[in-house]
């Protein structure tokens, strides 16, 4: 099983731009870019309802800083926990 391949914001904007041209199909610019044509048509079809708001993303700001804290919060815990085996070695070396 492959895994989903995301695509970027630009990626997307500029695959549509390609087949919006004149005289080029939705299935030759898909073809080139290595992508579904289903996909392409899809991403051409949710620019044209949206607008300049298309391909925002899923998430929202609050799951970033979520994660960022999470993140923070697993290093902290290891810097936490190297400082307290530190202190185990070197009291032991002093006895």
């Amino acid at each position: 099983m492959s895994k989903r391949r995301k695509f970027s914001q630009e990626f997307k904007r500029g695959a549509v731009e390609q087949a919006c041209q004149p005289n080029v199909s939705c299935a030759q610019v898909a073809r080139e870019l290595g992508i579904n044509a289903n996909l392409l048509s899809r991403w051409k079809r949710e620019a044209e309802a949206e607008g300049r708001h298309a391909f925002g993303g899923t998430g929202n700001p609050r799951d970033d800083e979520v994660a960022a804290l999470k993140r923070e919060l697993a290093r902290v815990k290891k810097e936490r926990d190297f400082l307290r085996e530190a202190a185990t070695f070197f009291a032991r070396e002093s006895s």
